[in-house]
């Protein structure tokens, strides 16, 4: 990675810790009240529960209404804070084609289960890349989730590598419903989601993370055609003996 690249990819991090810093005090600030809220809610129904009449059934009945609001309020904020937590991100050279069989092993029971089936093209050729595995594998199993959510009724979902020279690929074509021009376009928004009851932070985790990593994340999408998500990771300069090389950098996760 040059040096002008690992400046920026410095400058973006030393911006998003701030920014995570500050919102993770606002989340807990707004999560610490609200375990309050259905605490007293539980009280109030077991409460209520005592005396049934269709009057105690109807204030029941508002009380899990309120109950269920909270507890999708906690989930978001569970999510964000998680999207929000600043830690350290260290980076080690990696095999990508062997990360990425170990992942796709992980993941073929749901696949198989969804109906798809996951086809894999690796270059042998491909250059050591740099990666923090743990981030990485959740960022890439984030995307294997959407792909299999995307095909409901079964299809194939391609997980190809590949190189040009400075950047190694990794290629992520499902055969799924894919996304209008505005949905796509706002895909990596945070909070935006076309899910049912989702956060619409798993997407924008996972472009910070291929951005923490000095890479990039492109997707091509067509409705009813399939999405096509591709990951450019820098292959990193040839370091004359050295072994093992490690940097760390802050990522909001």
């Amino acid at each position: 990675m040059s040096e002008q690249t690992t400046s920026a990819v410095q400058r973006l991090m030393d911006q998003y810790t701030e920014i995570a810093r500050l919102a993770g005090a606002l989340a807990h600030e707004i999560k610490n009240p609200l375990s309050t809220i259905r605490l007293n809610l539980q009280l109030l129904a077991e409460d209520i529960e005592d005396e049934p009449s269709p009057h105690q059934h109807r204030s029941l009945r508002r009380v899990a209404t309120m109950q269920s609001e909270c507890q999708r309020l906690q989930g978001l904020l569970d999510d964000f804070l998680n999207f929000a937590k600043v830690r350290k991100l260290t980076l080690r050279p990696t095999d990508l084609n062997a990360e990425l069989g170990d992942l796709l092993d992980f993941f073929a029971p749901e696949a198989e289960a969804a109906g798809v089936d996951v086809v894999r093209y690796f270059d042998p050729e491909l250059p050591t890349v740099l990666l923090d595995r743990e981030s990485f594998r959740g960022a890439v199993l984030n995307l294997l989730l959407n792909a299999k959510q995307a095909m409901p009724d079964g299809g194939q979902l391609t997980v190809a590598t590949g190189g040009d020279g400075e950047w190694v690929l990794l290629h992520l074509i499902d055969t799924g419903c894919g996304m209008d021009d505005q949905t796509a376009a706002r895909m990596f928004e945070t909070f935006f989601s076309t899910k049912p009851g989702g956060s619409g932070l798993g997407l924008p985790t996972t472009s910070k993370i291929i951005e923490a990593h000095g890479g990039a994340i492109r997707v091509e999408t067509e409705v009813d055609c399939g999405t096509h998500f591709t990951i450019s990771l820098p292959v990193p300069p040839r370091l004359a003996g050295q072994g093992s090389v490690e940097r760390e950098v802050v990522l909001p996760k």
